[in-house]
């Protein structure tokens, strides 16, 4: 004991709670710093009591309360528990009195306790209740001696000599009371693995698990603040032994001594190597990001600390370590205890945002260990959000001059470092005051009205906030400030604030500020508001501001206050002025009775005019004649107001007066009708003279088409009266029916109204509902045509929207007025003096012009006649303009533009086409050349003086047109009537197509001619010289029947024969007349009267049908003769007969065909006077009969020749046999032309690309049928080669003329002069030798048979 007691000192420190008190005068200090001086030191002590000392010389103070620590030094560690024991007992509190001194001893209490352990250290542990302090936390290192008792108190080396701090009493800070980590820890084992280490269930795995926990409770259960050592698994690679520890935050050497001792408490089969320790701290590391509001642009900082020393650390970003660069640089601070690193982000972006990691590793003998911090930061952009994007600001206005408009940004968040610049560009300085109000900078501006000229007005000044977040990052903002000034309008009128109806007046509206974006012109009536929406008359200027607002004819849809505005922006400046529209009559609403009249000399003559009694207006009338002026006389009649004037001419040496009618409202405007004519006639030529007038033979009378005594209303036009036979007889009707006479006032008004284009869309509506319905009258009367082609030329120039249903109505109106059932109206309408179809074609071309598209689309709209497609140009407009168009009957047509000429126009331009398909035939023709395709009108909106490329294909109608050209519809031919114009275009030629290429925009077609080559035209010159031959052979046939009628028909079969053979010349003879003759007219490309092609094509159906039933008649009694040999019918029945078929189908046929198509007006075709195919077929009321009748012909003809091949009874010699054979031929050709059997050839042309013989030989034969039958039918007959020679002699001319005599007395109504009364007699079957008791010859077979074969001869 000795020897121990010698070798170290024991340490025993108590804790002594002491009071005291004392007078002023006492002397304590001696005491004082003897007794606690050793504990504390001298300095403080020293310091402390002094201030005490003042306290209580100052106050009456309560007695003080002294903690002091006492450190006993023991040499024998034999009385250490006895020293315990003994100061536990003590009998406290306990009084003494040390230099007058009153002190109490109320505690002692045993805190630290230290053991000697090696040379100068010792092994220091704390008394229950008592723990180290949280300043020494990481600086206890376990003593090398450690038990597994956990009751035990731990001790911890203490160098010597030891001055503190000592074991205190537990509180929060202790190192004990902390709140544990988890530390995660790992080992190996340089043993195998086995597969029951994975299987927790397993007892090796239970075996491990527990010696293990023991061991590593044992060596960690001396840490700070340790709770648990727990193994959590097995992993192979020998055998990696992974566990938790849960204790304080332990140092790093704290850790590693813990782990050296691991293997004292482990049998060492188990071999731990413990130079594998691993802990892994994921909970210690301080980690600070700076800023903590992140934005773009920024320089961000990163810190990352932990309680230990590590110079190695690592940075992470999305796993993935961070190189140095220039935007990432890192700095690393290491003190005693604490270990730094800084990670420095230069202008940071959104993608730096993320996960960072930082990781300290720290690697001894014994240990490593392993910080890791992760955090996410998130960079977000700074947003500006300003209270104006773009304001308009009136810079003289009250409001702005008294409240200043203040400007600010904002972010989402607030900044203390945010800091913020203003910076003013533009042409007008205003500058303001900055604010910074905690997220938001504000900028009041000192708006000044001297700042804003009128000539700035609009002009748009920029304000830039920037803002700074004091970290790097700067983002700035701009709030565009546009400023007005309120413009000073000024507005005059032409007239003195009063016009009349009918009348022209200009308003027009000044401003000061020149910078305007649009002008709008309103008018206020009562309370009504209408917008003037009219393009054309409202016109604009900028230098000076200035707007005019013309309207040509007023009316009362324009009376009322005009107010003219214009705008900036945002800006309204106005003006306003009230136009009094004052009543007048419209001169077209003028009626005249008469417009044009005959009148007597010194006869008095009635003049009258009307107007509608529908105002309340009274007009000065007055009517002048012959520059005089007469006053009238009023009269209402029914909803008219009508003035009367009686006048007589007493100057009877003139020919003809003019009067007018004139009409004077209150302020003195007025308004003449049209002029009243006159015409004198003396007083015995009077022929006409009833309710209408007196007039003389051929006297026209043009009167109104309303009777002014019965009428509510009149309609426009007028009718016009031809004197003849001493009575009026109308020659011609212009009166509108009322529905259209509606639709034409309606259109006048509408194009006159300030809301025309608001209103087209119902008007269009109507009138397409309306022309349907009035179809008929249309198709009949060229008034009323003209009246729709004049409406549509009125409304084409009020712009229109590109919507399907106002596109559908105006296309839809005029397919109506184009069809086919109009041809005969459009005709009559050519031939005045301004062209209704050219205008109908330029009427379509301003509306396609003038749509404006909705949503940069033009739709595509079709009617029966007429197509319509187009496009808009915008700024992505890239492609061709190819549009295809295909007609009902299989024509088409293809526009194509070319992208580069399209992108010379300016933005959203149109480009519209619309295809026609009968229009190109009303229009004009030109001499020999034909429309030969559909036709095309191409047009653009925007206004281009350059020339304009356009390629168009069409393909041809006829192909047997040849020489075509590419021509245009120039309306400015002809004296404005227009015609076609081959300037600007060029053409080729490609099989059934033309390809087009013209240098500018318009409509446009293809005219091709009959080609003038010999080969084309051989047909036509065999049929002219044919016809002409047949038409002479004809009448030459004719002639003959008549001379030798009495000599060739002396028997009913003869008799038959010969009328069948007159009637059949004389039906060719009238057709072939009116064929040549309407052909030549065709041929010669001249005008031809609808009404006589009806006529000739009438006739021409007419008598080639009777030529082909005539035909059918010889044929039938032909046949009738072969066969019906014993049978015989009387001359009468088979007259009946003959001239039924003859005449009676033929007119019954041809009278239904022309009452079936007549009225839908397809009877004829349009290019020659012919039937109709293409529409209604009605060619087949042709085709069928005539191929019927030539089918039963050739039946017939086949009879005759296998009656002559009959074979006789015995053989038959070569004679016979020739004579058969000369027989049939000479029947053939006999009975071809009279049958009509060379009509047959005919379906051979009709086949497709058949052979140009089969036309050559069909023309040659029948060109040439009436001299087959003068030569086949007459000249070959014996019987009448032996007449014409009778006819020489004398006798049989006097034989004749007596027997003639005696027929005409006979006979006293046929009593015609010779020979036109032979030629009636035998045309209608009669003889000059016929007696009504005449008798037939006897018949027999033999007879019989012979006269069947008479007729062959």
């Amino acid at each position: 004991m000795s020897s121990l007691s010698t070798a170290a000192l024991q340490y025993l420190f108590l804790l002594v709670t002491a009071c005291y008190q004392t007078s002023q005068d006492s002397n304590f200090d001696p005491f004082m710093q003897y007794v606690i001086g050793s504990a504390l030191g001298e300095e403080s002590f020293q310091s402390d009591t002094q201030r005490q000392k003042r306290n209580i010389l100052t106050f009456d103070l309560p007695p003080l309360e002294y903690t002091v620590d006492i450190e006993v030094s023991l040499m024998d560690s034999t009385f250490l528990e006895p020293i315990k024991e003994y100061l536990k007992n003590l009998n406290l509190p306990m009084s003494t009195n040390i230099s007058n001194v009153e002190m109490t001893v109320s505690n002692i209490n045993t805190t630290t306790v230290c053991l000697p352990s090696g040379e100068n250290s010792s092994c220091c542990s704390c008394e229950n209740g008592y723990a180290w302090p949280s300043v020494v936390c990481n600086d206890l290192i376990t003593c090398p001696s450690v038990s597994l008792a956990p009751d035990l108190s731990c001790g911890y080396m203490k160098e010597m000599p030891f001055y503190g701090p000592y074991c205190q009493p537990q509180t929060e800070d202790s190192c004990d009371t902390g709140e544990p980590i988890l530390m995660n820890m790992s080992v190996r084992l340089d043993t195998d693995f086995r597969d029951d280490l994975m299987d927790s269930s397993s007892e090796l795995y239970t075996k491990y698990k527990a010696d293990l926990e023991k061991a590593f409770n044992a060596s960690y259960r001396c840490l700070p603040g340790f709770v648990s050592a727990a193994v959590t698994g097995f992993s192979p690679g020998s055998v990696f032994v992974n566990y938790e520890v849960k204790a304080g935050a332990a140092s790093f050497n704290q850790i590693a001594n813990s782990n050296r001792v691991v293997s004292q408490f482990l049998d060492e089969s188990y071999r731990i190597n413990e130079t594998t320790f691993t802990t892994e701290i994921t909970n210690q590391t301080k980690f600070i990001v700076r800023p903590a509001d992140i934005f773009e642009g920024d320089t961000v900082r990163l810190i990352c600390e932990i309680n230990s020393t590590s110079e190695n650390v690592t940075w992470y970003h999305f796993d993935q370590v961070i190189p140095t660069s220039i935007r990432y640089s890192t700095e690393r601070k290491v003190s005693k205890k604490t270990s730094r690193s800084i990670l420095k982000i230069i202008n940071i972006t959104m993608k730096d945002s993320g996960s960072y990691r930082c990781t300290f590793t720290n690697s001894k003998q014994f240990h490593t260990v392993i910080y890791k911090a992760t955090i996410t930061i998130e960079v977000s952009p700074l947003y500006i959000t300003p209270n104006f994007n773009d304001i308009d600001v009136t810079c003289n206005s009250p409001e702005m001059q008294t409240n200043s408009l203040l400007l600010s940004c904002c972010i989402d968040r607030h900044l203390p470092s945010l800091t913020v610049d203003w910076k003013v560009n533009g042409p007008i300085m205003i500058t303001g005051v900055s604010s910074l109000r905690e997220n938001c900078t504000e900028y009041k501006l000192n708006i000044n009205e001297s700042l804003c000229p009128p000539e700035k007005s609009g002009t748009v000044t920029t304000y830039t906030c920037e803002l700074h977040t004091g970290h790097g990052a700067r983002r700035s903002q701009n709030i565009r400030v546009a400023y007005l000034r309120r413009a000073h309008i000024t507005i005059s009128s032409s007239t003195n604030l009063a016009v009349s109806e009918g009348y022209a007046f200009n308003l027009t509206c000044e401003s000061d500020v020149n910078n305007y974006d649009s002008v709008s012109w309103k008018i206020q009536s009562g309370n009504n508001i209408k917008t003037v929406d009219c393009d054309m008359c409202i016109n604009y200027s900028r230098f000076p501001a200035t707007s005019v607002l013309t309207v040509k004819t007023a009316t009362q849809d324009w009376n009322g206050t005009y107010i003219c505005t214009f705008s900036q922006k945002s800006l309204d400046s106005s003006a306003n002025v009230t136009i009094k529209v004052v009543s007048l009559p419209l001169k077209q609403n003028i009626m005249t009775d008469p417009i044009e009249a005959p009148m007597q000399c010194k006869v008095q003559q009635a003049l009258e005019c009307c107007v509608s009694a529908n105002t309340v207006e009274s007009y000065t009338v007055t009517i002048v004649i012959q520059h005089k002026e007469f006053q009238v006389v009023r009269k209402k009649k029914g909803n008219l107001l009508c003035y009367m004037y009686h006048y007589t001419e007493t100057e009877c040496s003139k020919n003809m007066l003019t009067a007018y009618w004139k009409f004077k409202n209150y302020i003195g405007q007025e308004v003449s009708s049209e002029s009243v004519r006159l015409h004198l006639i003396p007083d015995k030529e009077v022929s006409c003279s009833d309710r209408f007038g007196i007039g003389r033979e051929g006297s026209i009378l043009i009167k109104p088409c309303c009777d002014s005594n019965n009428a509510d209303n009149f309609n426009r036009g007028n009718k016009t009266y031809k004197c003849s036979n001493k009575s009026w007889k109308m020659e011609r009707n212009n009166c509108l029916s009322a529905a259209i006479n509606n639709l034409l006032m309606s259109a006048e008004s509408l194009v006159n109204s300030p809301e025309a284009k608001a209103k087209l869309p119902n008007y269009l509506a109507e009138l397409n509902k309306q022309t349907e319905n009035e179809q008929g009258i249309i198709s009949s009367s060229p008034a009323n045509l003209g009246a729709i082609v004049s409406i549509l030329d009125m409304i084409s120039s009020i712009p229109a929207d590109a919507e399907e249903p106002i596109i559908e109505n105006f296309l839809s109106t005029v397919d109506f007025i184009v069809a086919d059932s109009t041809l005969q109206a459009w005709e009559d309408l050519n031939k005045e003096e301004t062209s209704k179809s050219s205008s109908l074609l330029q009427s379509v071309e301003n509306f396609s012009r003038g749509l404006q598209p909705l949503n940069n689309n033009i739709p595509s709209v079709s009617a029966k006649n007429l197509q319509l497609q187009g496009i808009v140009v915008t700024e992505n407009s890239n492609t061709d303009y190819n549009k295809n168009f295909i007609s009902t009957d299989n024509l088409t047509v293809n526009v194509h533009i070319r992208e580069t000429e399209i992108q010379t126009l300016t933005q959203n331009s149109t480009i519209v086409s619309v295809m026609y398909s009968t229009l190109g035939h009303i229009l004009p023709q030109n001499k020999f050349e034909y429309v030969n395709g559909l036709l095309i009108s191409t047009t653009m909106s925007s206004n281009r003086s350059q020339k304009f490329a356009v390629n168009m294909t069409f393909a041809k109608k006829n192909l047997s047109l040849k020489m075509p050209q590419c021509v245009f519809w120039n309306f400015t031919l002809n004296k404005h009537r227009g015609g076609w114009d081959t300037h600007g275009c060029t053409s080729t030629e490609l099989e059934d197509y033309v390809i087009c290429s013209c240098n500018h925009l318009t409509s446009f077609s293809i005219l091709m001619s009959p080609d003038k080559s010999s080969h084309v035209n051989l047909e036509d010159y065999i049929t002219y010289i044919g016809l002409g031959i047949s038409i002479l052979s004809l009448a030459a046939c004719i002639i003959i029947e008549s001379l030798v009628w009495k000599y060739v028909t002396n028997n009913t079969t003869s008799y038959m024969r010969h009328v069948c053979i007159l009637n059949i010349a004389t039906s060719l003879l009238i057709a072939d007349i009116w064929f040549i003759v309407t052909a030549s007219i065709t041929d010669q490309n001249q005008q031809m009267s609808r009404s006589i092609c009806f006529v000739a094509t009438f006739f021409i159906h007419l008598f080639y049908l009777c030529v082909f039933f005539w035909m059918l008649s010889l044929g039938l009694i032909l046949f009738y003769r072969l066969i019906f040999i014993l049978h015989n019918t009387s001359k009468t029945a088979q007259k009946a007969v003959a001239f039924f078929l003859g005449y009676g189908c033929p007119f019954v046929i041809a009278v239904v065909t022309i009452v079936v198509t007549l009225p839908k007006n397809n009877y004829t075709r349009k290019d020659v006077c012919w039937l109709n195919w293409k529409d209604s077929k009605a060619l087949l009321a042709f085709v069928i009969p005539a191929l019927i009748i030539v089918a039963m012909n050739l039946f017939i003809t086949a009879v005759v020749i296998i009656k002559i091949l009959r074979p006789t009874i015995g053989d038959r010699s070569n004679r016979q046999e020739r004579n058969s054979l000369f027989q049939i031929g000479k029947s053939v050709a006999i009975l071809t032309p009279l049958l009509g059997l060379t009509w047959g050839f005919g379906l051979a042309t009709v086949i497709k690309d058949s052979h140009r013989a089969f036309h050559i030989l069909f023309s040659l034969l029948n060109a040439l049928q009436g001299l087959f039958i003068l030569v086949f039918g007459a000249l070959w007959d014996k019987k009448i080669q032996e007449a014409l020679l009778k006819r020489n002699s004398t006798s049989k001319w006097s034989s004749q003329q007596s027997k003639s005599t005696s027929l005409i007395l006979v006979t006293p109504m046929l009593a015609m002069s010779y020979p036109f009364s032979r030629t009636f007699n035998n045309l209608c079957g009669k003889t000059g030798k016929y007696r009504v008791s005449s008798s037939e010859p006897s018949t027999s077979s033999s007879e019989n048979t012979s006269k069947s074969y008479s007729l062959l001869n």
